[in-house]
């Protein structure tokens, strides 16, 4: 099936357009704002980018078909899931440096910056990674391993896709991720953000107060440009996402793999919405508490997805399907167990 980029240039068009649009009104926004965004106006603004991405989908539906609706639909939750998560991170992170909340919307701003940037180059240079990394057809137990990229399974004369090893990789990883997702801990533990690697390393390039000097990155010490402490937390912020993006973009690949417009676009919408999602959620951690069982579900159902995909095609509809529904259920639970708790208290 031909990537949007080179069959529907209309839908690039709209998408970059919006994008655009949206992220200047952002910029406009934030530059007036002197207050931190209530619970309400998180709510309302989450709704609102939710309810662009879903037009935005209904759009490619109309221009493309269903299959890449349902395609960016999945990528979408998967990259929406994924973030929540990871915002608990940033979370922990402005509570131990201890930054205004009106501070925190610049550092998000900035975050989302580096992110739009950092994924389209993970997406597109795995993209081209993928596209060179087939293994040439052979075979195997009496099947006929072969056919290119776009080619489709055919059980009567036991032809299938060629074995990709960047997606066979990626397929362990994410299995090895959603084992890791259930073990790993809640994150009530206090982590030292200030002293652990990443920030020692940033010491040892830039001169960095102790202090914050309002919304400066630097300031002036006895005649010295030095970086402020919130460079330092915009630096851990946009590593962190680095992190994050270890998980997420493996995750989608299994999606669209041939199509890098799908899963850059459901990523950019996705995260358009994570500064009101944030504030939304620093009030409200326990309303997702089992969210990480349902993306381990969700991470271990792609990792043996991409690993039986030369053999068995699994729809992106059935997909869909599973990851909202998983998603769903993990939202209920959390909701369960937050209303049982306050029960017993």
């Amino acid at each position: 099936m031909n990537s949007i980029l080179s069959s529907n240039p209309l839908i690039v068009f709209v998408f970059t357009f919006v994008v655009l649009v949206i992220f200047l009104y952002d910029l406009v926004l934030l530059s007036k704002r002197t207050s931190s965004v209530s619970n309400k106006e998180a709510a309302i603004w989450t709704s609102i980018w939710i309810g662009l991405s879903m037009l935005f989908s209904g759009f490619i539906w109309w221009q493309s078909g269903f299959e890449k609706f349902t395609q960016f639909q999945s990528a979408y939750w998967i990259e929406q899931a994924l973030s929540v998560d990871n915002l608990f991170v940033f979370i922990l992170i402005y509570s131990y440096f201890k930054i205004d909340r009106v501070l925190q919307q610049k550092v998000l701003l900035l975050g989302i910056i580096g992110a739009f940037i950092f994924r389209a180059i993970f997406i597109f240079v795995g993209f081209k990674l993928i596209k060179l990394s087939y293994l040439p057809a052979f075979d195997f137990a009496g099947l006929h391993f072969s056919g290119d990229v776009d080619s489709s399974v055919d059980f009567q004369t036991n032809t299938f896709l060629r074995i990709n090893v960047i997606i066979t990789i990626f397929g362990i990883f994410l299995i090895f991720a959603g084992i890791k997702s259930v073990l790993k801990s809640d994150g009530n533990e206090k982590k030292d953000y200030e002293n652990n690697l990443f920030s020692r390393i940033l010491t040892k390039f830039f001169r960095i107060s102790p202090k914050y000097d309002g919304a400066k990155f630097f300031t002036r010490i006895d005649k010295k440009l030095v970086a402020t402490k919130l460079f330092l937390v915009l630096l851990i912020v946009e590593f962190t996402d680095l992190l994050f993006a270890v998980d997420s973009i493996p995750a989608i690949f299994s999606i669209a793999p041939n199509d890098p417009f799908i899963l850059y676009s459901s990523n950019v919408f996705a995260i358009l919405g994570l500064r009101s999602m944030f504030f939304l959620l620093s009030n409200s951690l326990d309303i997702f508490s089992k969210l990480k069982y349902g993306l381990a579900i969700i991470l271990t159902f792609i990792g043996f997805k991409m690993l039986l995909a030369p053999i068995l095609h699994i729809s992106s509809s059935f997909s869909l399907s599973l990851i909202f529904g998983v998603l769903l259920a993990s939202i209920v639970a959390s909701f369960l167990t937050r209303n049982k708790d306050k029960v017993l208290d």
